[in-house]
């Protein structure tokens, strides 16, 4: 039996501007996504992939048309409201690694324990926890500067899914990865889907990268050129 749908894209819109000056960013875009799927975005600069990850992260909204995240109508809530939705559901992972420079990797991977209100003895255990669990074992204590890219990336990837989102929402996440880290993270990446079932959606112009999806999602001009899964994972 397939997976229930997580994120439901219906005959989305996002429009800048006005009159002739109107740039359609996506264009009528329908998209499904399941729950526990693997899935790369890809697409040239200005085809719609950023704009379609920034609706899926509930980071911006839909100018027409309908995008469902968990079968909520998340185009259609407020500021506040995509904001919970966010920081109980989604995480986030980007190019840059967005670390505080002079706290160490346990430190920052309990951050979002702390806007939560989460005890500091819990939140120690469960950053140490997940820290385990990207393979970071005797680096909890340093800081980023004391770490390579692939391990600030690592931490990163840490603090993302301490609070065990349903979505992990990765924006070119080895754009500053040489290629043997990029392979450590992405191997990394694969491992968190299959284990714990953890949906990805990844934006990347790396084919390489995008090869470790189980599924690729190409977009062209504000519209969706190709939908491509993998055959062992259909």
């Amino acid at each position: 039996m397939s997976a229930p749908l997580l994120i439901t894209f219906d005959s989305v819109w996002k429009s800048y501007g006005e009159g002739e000056a109107c740039v359609h960013a996506i264009a009528g875009v329908d998209l499904a996504i399941r729950r526990s799927e693997f899935v790369a975005i890809m697409g040239p600069s200005g085809s719609g992939k950023s704009t379609a990850m920034n609706i899926i992260g509930c980071l911006d909204t839909p100018t027409a048309g309908t995008y469902r995240f968990m079968g909520v109508d998340a185009g259609r809530l407020d500021r506040n409201r995509r904001a919970l939705l966010r920081n109980l559901y989604v995480g986030f992972v980007f190019q840059g690694y967005n670390l505080l420079p002079r706290t160490t990797a346990a430190e920052n991977v309990e951050l979002p324990l702390i806007y939560r209100g989460v005890p500091a003895r819990e939140r120690r255990e469960l950053a140490m926890q997940t820290l385990a669990q990207v393979g970071l074992v005797g680096r909890e204590h340093h800081t980023p500067a004391e770490l390579s890219g692939g391990q600030q990336q690592r931490v990163a990837i840490a603090r993302a899914i301490v609070t065990k989102p349903t979505l992990l929402v990765a924006d070119e996440p080895t754009g500053n990865l040489d290629t043997a880290r990029t392979h450590e993270v992405m191997e990394l990446l694969t491992r968190l889907n299959a284990e714990l079932g953890l949906t990805i959606v990844m934006v990347t112009h790396e084919a390489d990268v995008a090869a470790y999806a189980g599924r690729t999602v190409r977009f062209l001009d504000g519209h969706v050129a190709s939908d491509t899964v993998k055959a062992e994972a259909a």
